[in-house]
């Protein structure tokens, strides 16, 4: 019997960013990381921690109004593609920012809804934020690539 999808308690913004540089550690070019959570809840502030992991150019801000951005690798990873899917009427609208997908990690905030149909391979990641600044971040992995999660106790 399953244990079910990893819940994580995080404390903090600085905990979110080290959060972030966990989960870089385990991504690679292809990988789609959907993030949903309500306004405030930490997904910029997540994925910021991913591209410090990662190693790519920065800042790291909210891409809701440009849609999507390309953070190239300072050193030969991959490059980081943080989109926001907030402001996108679907699929077809994400589909066409024409973004490369198989050789970046791509980072789609407010995914939920829209951005699955582009990978059957794909971590989905639901922040909530109580009325405290912790947050609980539960962790679904959906195909074989994300068949095992593993152990995000520490």
């Amino acid at each position: 019997m399953s244990a079910g999808p990893p819940v994580i308690r995080v404390p903090t913004d600085e905990a979110m960013r080290g959060l972030g540089r966990r989960l870089a550690g385990r991504l690679r070019a292809g990988d789609l990381v959907l993030l949903s959570g309500p306004l405030g809840a930490g997904k910029t502030t997540l994925t910021q921690g991913v591209g410090d992991g990662l190693k790519v150019r920065g800042p790291i801000t909210s891409p809701t109004f440009v849609i999507a951005r390309v953070h190239p690798p300072l050193a030969g990873g991959a490059p980081l593609v943080h989109a926001d899917a907030y402001r996108l009427g679907g699929l077809d609208e994400l589909d066409d920012l024409d973004l490369d997908l198989q050789d970046a990690v791509t980072v789609v905030e407010w995914g939920g809804g829209i951005a699955e149909g582009l990978s059957d391979e794909r971590l989905e990641i639901v922040i909530e934020r109580g009325e405290t600044e912790e947050r609980t971040v539960t962790l679904t992995g959906v195909g074989s690539r994300w068949a095992d999660l593993g152990d995000w106790s520490s």
